[in-house]
């Protein structure tokens, strides 16, 4: 059937005089249905929250008004306003959004932004911020920010200069970032620019030991250990694996590969290990741990044990070396870290030195639940998610038992039942850098329990950020105190795996969409950025 014409419109509207009336009113619903449509879910629902308030209010003006409709009505409006209406996914989006605005206006295309003093602080001159943020816009569906990012990939990064970069976090952060983007997207620029990435890091790995050096220039293709020090720190050397091995995959160039899994090799065959622990320093001379006899998961080595498990992941199980020293470690982990508090029983991981413990955990420890628990998840002893399920609750302590509900950088635990608290905090460990780690864990937590407790526990501390760290021009600030809500002290720093990390580990805690990143199909390097799972070989 054609549409009327004009004049069969003219027609109908002279016979019925309610047809003008009518057609208007239409159009009128139509257009606040429109503009209802166009608010976000979080809006919708503070008006929803507000109309129940007026509601409520209304009724109780009543007096005539039953007791039982009283609580019906007080039911309607706990659900209504309950904070799972809240749609946390639109407030993590918006963190980002407030986040990103605050490097756009002010740090664009540099390494970091001075969200305080509206400034950039450049660390490689890489633009570390706007690539680490690459998939976590592509993930959140934030499309103009992704193609304004992408263009300036395209127009303005090059690696072609004269600039000392660390192979570890250049690796991590910008070779991750690169690699992950690719495979999200499928675009040639990200993978054209990861393998020249690449070429320029491998001079970081000519040393008589085959151990690399810390620091590459990438434009003179030059590298060198720190001024200080002849040493490596064992993290470092061993947490480059998942992307230089992925980067060999996808390019078919094997040498990426093969320089990243030869220290993989030396490190399983070396002494001075302690029950699968190892030291915090290796030699780029000699290929020998130095500092001997000091272990911690904390700053240094913490990755060391992740890339083990996830690497045996990425590579589809098949490389048993990797599995038995992630096995041993676990139980030496067990064996003379573990231990819980006096007061309250909470489990924790401290460090070893000379045989001498201290109750010392870092923040950075809190990625070890999340480990734990992808290593159950893919079959390994069920203990492991036991340890998981004590060491996130603990992580949880960290922020709910500090007054802003945020972290400090370093946590001392009380060993004695009569002390007051079982978490304490020295001056000098009281700042928040915006960490990721316990949010991680909260996401594989989630995923593989379903409890909604670790979702919750996810929300509270996007509040605690919300309130205490969040710049009104835009950004997100790192603070000196976590122990004072009236004065937190702003560091003015937005570090980069704040939006490559922490919002985007929180917004897979809040979705409902369990194959958004599958953990059977992909595998988070240690900078957040998903690699694929490597299909099995044929058999």
């Amino acid at each position: 059937m054609y549409p009327p014409s004009r004049k069969d419109f003219i027609s109908l509207t002279l016979s019925d005089p309610h047809s003008h009336t009518y057609n208007n009113g239409k159009h009128r619903r139509q257009s606040c249905w429109r503009k209802w449509k166009q608010l976000s879910r979080l809006q919708r629902s503070l008006i929803l929250f507000l109309l129940a308030l007026v509601l409520i209010f209304g009724l109780l003006s009543f007096p005539s008004i039953t007791e039982q409709w009283r609580d019906y009505t007080f039911l309607w409006v706990f659900l209504l306003v309950s904070p799972r209406t809240v749609d946390r996914l639109e407030v993590v989006r918006d963190a980002f959004r407030h986040a990103w605005k605050g490097y756009k206006d002010h740090a664009w295309g540099h390494d970091e932004l001075k969200p305080i003093s509206k400034s950039f602080g450049e660390w490689f001159g890489l633009g570390l911020t706007l690539i680490d943020s690459l998939d976590t816009m592509w993930i959140m569906g934030l499309k103009e920010e992704f193609a304004e990012a992408k263009n300036w990939v395209e127009k303005e990064l090059s690696f072609n200069k004269n600039v000392d970069v660390n192979l570890f976090e250049t690796t991590i952060r910008v070779l991750g970032g690169l690699l992950s983007a690719y495979h999200l997207t499928g675009d040639q620029l990200f993978l054209e620019k990861a393998k020249d990435l690449g070429s320029r890091l491998m001079p970081a790995f000519k040393t008589p030991s085959k151990i690399p050096f810390s620091d590459v220039n990438i434009g003179k293709g030059t590298a060198h250990p720190p001024r200080w020090t002849s040493d490596s720190t064992l993290a470092e050397v061993t947490s480059i694996q998942l992307e230089f091995r992925e980067l060999s995959r996808i390019s078919h160039e094997p040498q990426y590969q093969e320089v990243a899994n030869e220290v993989m090799k030396l490190v399983h065959k070396l002494p001075g290990k302690q029950d699968g622990l190892v030291p915090m320093f290796i030699n780029t001379n000699s290929g020998q741990f130095t500092h001997k006899g000091v272990f911690t998961l904390g700053a240094r080595a913490d990755s060391y044990y992740e890339y083990l498990l996830k690497q045996w992941i990425q590579g589809g199980k098949t490389e048993d070396h990797l599995l038995e020293d992630y096995l041993q470690a676990v139980e030496g982990v067990k064996k003379h870290l573990v231990r819980q508090t006096g007061p309250s029983r909470l489990t924790f991981v401290g460090e070893l030195s000379h045989n001498r413990f201290n109750p010392k955990m870092d923040h950075l420890v809190c990625f070890l639940p999340g480990t734990l628990a992808l290593g159950a998840h893919n079959g390994l002893p069920g203990d492991h998610m036991d340890l998981a399920v004590q060491l996130m609750e603990t992580c949880h302590q960290m922020y709910t038992q500090m007054e802003t509900g945020l972290s400090p950088e370093i946590a001392h635990f009380s060993l004695q039942a009569s002390d007051g608290r079982d978490v304490v905090v020295k001056p000098a460990d009281r700042h928040n850098l915006l960490r990721p780690e316990t949010v991680e864990s909260l996401f594989y937590m989630y995923r593989f329990t379903k409890d909604t407790k670790y979702r919750d526990w996810g929300w509270e501390i996007l509040q605690s950020f919300n309130k205490y760290t969040k710049v009104s021009s835009g950004g997100y600030t790192s603070i000196n105190n976590v122990r004072d809500p009236v004065n937190p002290g702003p560091r003015d720093k937005m570090e980069s795996f704040f939006l490559g990390e922490t919002l985007k580990y929180l917004y897979l805690l809040f979705s409902d969409d369990m194959e958004l990143l599958s953990l059977d199909k992909y595998v988070f390097n240690t900078e957040a950025h998903p690699l694929p799972i490597w299909p099995s070989p044929p058999k």
